[in-house]
């Protein structure tokens, strides 16, 4: 354990950073600046007193002012292909929207940033804006450019030079061009929880600095580096004050998956800009929290060198907020607090899923959430005076900024170690090179390091994803992980004939993904089991396992031992061939062990095609005459209908689903295209019309208990009449007990527990046939004392059930893992003509583990 270290004067910390930013091979890094130095003098945007902003009238002349002449300049490329900078893109203005929550707060509603960064881009030839996505509502993502002017030439030999980093890391090391004159990419990350808002407004204040800025220390800046800013990640949530986008994702949640377009534009930035250094703010804890963190830390990371920059970066921030003269008497304002030195759990970096614990597997050698201190949300937002939340809001403006100005002066400093040290992650990556653990001596200047920081993994020689027949579980699921590592800038081959490799023979077209590459981090966090991590802390953040490989739905087989990857024949591909198929004549069998498959179905379905199920079980059979519906299908979801000689047996019908459920269930339901309608105990109490329901899911939300007589008289007729219940979780389970459903005891484990579980599941069950082998549980459940008529679909793995993740026993021994080997961990059955399936596992936890879909879909789908 971590025990919290002495808090350190400015003079060590001065000595701290020093000696930190030894590179690993001796080579002395840039120094740190000291005080009065250029970085900062006081005057420019980079000293810890932030000057006022810009009024609206300056901003609004500045829209009608002539731009400035930048012929030659980010207008066209020499190869039509690369454009220099600035880049001028004028942004639509949004509807204006007195509703927005960030007005009460006295901060930048979302409707006024558009025309506050047009009016920026005219400051001078600094600034740049694109858009790089759109959020689930529908929001423009802005994305702001702040550097010295580059000529279309110079912006293209800027990218030849990251390309060189990431592809050739050995020859960039040893490159002069790329040590002189390459510019260290920073990423500042904003508002990635809609109701943490203030990071959005240090930005902007910050770009505006920067653009208005005439000394010679932000000069010298911009001409070293690009500042890229998303100024709100989120303006779904911005604007409506919550957590959450649109679609109810925590979109620090979503970075592994990647299933919000906020995270995949968040991720494109990633690879295309490649940044060595990273902010994601956010609020609040105080005193400020400023990462690293406490243990476990990210296995995959090449963690020595993370840590060196991370916390070294970390000290600056600290003196930088504390320097702002904030007092617990005075302001309610703690000292800032760094959790790797402070704390001793809890506050982790293990799972790939949050926005700083992603960015260092595309190259950030220092990254970091900034938690501001001066609460201004939920509770506090509702219940304190206009006054005093923007007093609050305005410190944390104030925080974010000095966090800001801190890291820019860090990365100005270190420039040259930080690009070094991330050419090192890939050269270590496409050498195959060994980890080096963190220790004092090989991450000198951070002051309690032990045992309990270091996390390694034994990287495999390669993964394959084979292809054909059995070898290969589902083609529409290798498809979809090929593409979704693709989407990753994980490089993947496919053979062009069969191959052998490390003794095991694979077929033409199966996938390897060589280990030996610049981002095998990712790779790895992607395909790999992970760990358990029980023994290792006694609480984490949030989820400890999150396999794709084994969650997917693909079958993906790791190669270890020495390996000869250049005997394999192989081509690099861009993207996963084709999977989907239709037979040419006869009716045609399409399976439902894939989400994608489902989606299919009730496409199908949706158009009234009399759809049957398979009588030998295996899937559904669509009759000759939808061929070509079918031949659209799958060229849409890469699905393969066959021929089949099967019987069919009972018409399935459009499913429509009443659904009370956490968010990422109802999207993945939606995913599956499924007719759903969400419900919860306050929309039955208002009057629910259950004649639009076929079936009921319930996860969260709905208490039968706390229905009033109309409501509870209208559901229970509803279960009475044949209506299909679906149950997961402890909510799912009480309102079958207290409906009198199936006769099962319902068992909760760890409510802290969560990772991927190895299962059985049953000969013969209608849910789980063809199921993967491997399931996902977060407060596992499982199911015993099981009355008659009770089909036990799945079950625990009867030996140590848990792959990777975190779940102990209680205090008095039970509900760990060995308590839940060999239990039922989905079981089904029939309720006086109700069809009831209750799942004790997650499948379809924040719409992640894909391959686990279709056991809720088939669920679903039963005949009543």
């Amino acid at each position: 354990m971590h025990r919290p270290r002495p808090a350190l004067t400015a003079l060590t910390i001065a000595t701290a950073v020093s000696t930190l930013l030894l590179a690993p091979g001796g080579a002395v890094a840039d120094p740190v600046p000291k005080p009065g130095s250029p970085a900062l003098r006081e005057g420019s945007p980079l000293a810890p007193d932030r000057a006022a902003s810009a009024s609206e009238a300056a901003a609004e002349r500045a829209l009608t002012e002539p731009a400035p002449d930048l012929s030659g300049r980010g207008a066209e490329s020499d190869s039509g292909s690369q454009l220099g900078y600035p880049r001028r893109q004028i942004l639509p203005s949004e509807p204006e929207n007195p509703a927005d929550k960030s007005i009460k707060l006295g901060l930048t509603p979302y409707h006024a940033i558009a025309p506050k960064l047009n009016a920026l881009q005219r400051l001078g030839d600094r600034v740049s804006v694109e858009i790089a996505g759109r959020s689930a509502g529908g929001h423009p993502l802005y994305l702001v450019t702040v550097t010295a002017p580059e000529s279309a030439r110079e912006a293209a030999r800027q990218e030849r030079m990251r390309e060189l980093i990431e592809n050739a890391p050995a020859a960039a090391a040893k490159d002069q061009t790329v040590k002189s004159s390459y510019k260290t990419p920073v990423f500042i990350n904003n508002n990635i929880h809609g109701n943490e808002w203030e990071g959005t407004d240090a930005a902007l204040e910050l770009v505006e600095q920067l653009a208005k800025a005439k000394d010679s220390a932000t000069a010298e800046l911009l001409a070293h580096n690009r500042l890229y800013f998303n100024i709100t990640a989120n303006p779904d949530g911005r604007i409506a004050g919550t957590r959450a986008n649109a679609n109810g994702f925590d979109l620090n949640r979503d970075f592994i998956t990647a299933s919000q377009p906020e995270a995949r534009a968040i991720r494109q930035i990633a690879i295309d800009k490649q940044p060595a250094v990273m902010l994601d703010l956010h609020g609040y804890v105080n005193g400020t929290l400023i990462e690293p963190t406490t243990p476990p830390h990210g296995e995959n990371y090449e963690y020595d060198l993370f840590l060196k920059h991370t916390y070294a970066n970390a000290l600056g921030m600290e003196a930088a907020v504390n320097g702002l003269g904030y007092t617990p008497a005075k302001d309610g304002v703690e000292p800032a607090q760094i959790p790797f030195r402070d704390q001793a759990e809890g506050w982790d970096d293990w799972p790939p899923i949050f926005t700083p614990q992603y960015m260092p597997f595309h190259g950030a050698v220092a990254a970091h959430t900034i938690e501001f201190p001066m609460a201004v949300n939920n509770d506090e937002y509702d219940e304190l005076p206009v006054g005093e939340l923007r007093r609050r809001a305005g410190i944390n403006v104030d925080i974010a900024g000095a966090a800001m100005r801190a890291t820019l002066a860090y990365t100005e400093a270190h420039r040259t170690a930080l690009i070094a040290d991330q050419i090192e992650v890939f050269r270590r990556g496409a050498a195959g090179a060994a980890q080096v653990p963190v220790s004092e001596e090989t991450v000198p200047g951070v002051p309690g390091i032990g045992p309990e920081d270091v996390y390694t993994t034994d990287f495999p020689r390669a993964y394959v994803i084979p292809a054909g027949g059995r070898a290969q579980r589902s083609a529409t699921a290798a498809a979809r992980l090929v593409d979704h590592l693709l989407a990753n800038d994980v490089s993947v081959e496919r053979a062009t004939r069969a191959f052998r490799l490390a003794g095991r023979s694979y077929a033409k077209g199966s996938y390897v993904v060589d280990m030996h590459q610049s981002k095998r981090g990712l790779a790895n966090v992607i395909l790999a089991d992970g760990r358990d991590i029980s023994d290792k802390v006694s609480t984490m953040y949030d989820i400890s396992g999150w396999s794709l490989g084994r969650l997917w739905g693909a079958t993906v087989e790791t190669v270890r031992g020495p390996g000869d990857l250049s005997a394999v024949p192989a081509r690099t591909v861009h993207a996963a061939a084709n999977t989907g198929y239709v037979a040419p004549s006869g009716d045609l069998r399409l399976r439902l062990d894939d989400p994608r498959e489902i989606a299919a179905l009730n496409s199908l379905l949706a158009d009234g095609i009399p759809v049957r199920q398979a009588d030998d079980g295996s899937g559904v059979i669509v009759p000759s005459s939808a061929r070509t519906k079918a031949a659209a299908l799958a060229e849409t979801y890469g699905v393969a209908f066959d021929a089949t000689k099967t019987d069919g047996g009972a018409v399935l019908h459009r499913t429509r689903v009443a659904a009370a459920v956490t968010a990422g269930e109802l999207f993945a339901l939606r995913e599956m295209n499924f007719d759903v309608v969400p419900v919860s105990t306050a929309i039955l109490n208002a009057g629910f019309d259950w004649a639009k329901a076929d079936v009921l899911f319930v996860s969260a939300g709905l208490d039968r208990d706390q229905l009033n007589p109309s409501a509870r008289a209208g559901l229970d007729a509803f279960l009475a009449a044949g209506g299909g219940f679906v149950g997961r979780g402890a909510t799912g389970a009480a309102l079958n007990a207290d409906a009198g459903l199936l006769a099962v005891k319902p068992v909760t484990g760890n409510g802290d527990a969560n990772g991927v579980v190895r299962v059985v599941n049953t000969a013969g069950g209608t849910v789980t046939a063809g199921a993967p082998d491997h399931s996902f549980v977060y407060s596992p459940m499982w199911f015993t004392d099981l009355g008659s008529g009770v089909r036990v679909e799945q079950l625990y793995a009867a030996e140590d059930p848990l792959v990777s993740g975190h779940w102990r026993a209680l205090d008095d021994g039970s509900g760990g893992p060995a308590a839940a080997a060999g239990q039922a961990s989905v079981v089904s059955g029939d309720a006086d003509g109700t069809r009831v399936v209750l799942f004790g596992t997650e499948p379809l936890f924040r719409a992640h583990p894909k391959g686990l879909f279709a056991q809720v879909g088939r669920a679903l789908l039963m005949p009543r």
